[in-house]
């Protein structure tokens, strides 16, 4: 709401890559949740979470294209089975980070068949 996330995810990138090398970086997995829906139920639509993701990855394929091909990005504002497979279908989009729903099989369920599609 404010229009800082891109600068503020390059900043929390640059900070967590820092010391790791391009062999290293290349194993990676990048958890992203808007600061707006941890613990408020809330989730980010599939178009706003694939431009962040989206940004994530050009951001790391200026240092090393290989390692942005290879990282893992996921999202994790509160997936559930309702929005799992328009998430995980967008192209930057590599899986999710499953919080509470994780603890309800249905919920899970309906997320691993999100996932699957």
């Amino acid at each position: 709401e404010q229009g800082v996330t891109m600068d503020f995810i390059r900043q929390q990138v640059k900070v967590g890559f820092l010391g790791v090398t391009a062999e290293q970086a290349k194993t990676a997995v990048i958890a992203y949740e808007p600061i707006w829906a941890i613990g408020t139920g809330k989730t980010a639509t599939p178009e706003i979470a694939q431009s962040v993701h989206a940004h994530i990855r050009q951001y790391l394929a200026g240092f090393d294209a290989a390692v942005a091909a290879k990282v893992q990005i996921l999202y994790g504002g509160s997936v559930t089975g309702a929005t799992a497979a328009d998430l995980f279908g967008q192209p930057d989009i590599d899986g999710g980070l499953v919080g509470g729903a994780s603890l309800k099989v249905d919920d899970f369920s309906q997320i691993i068949a999100g996932a699957a599609q």
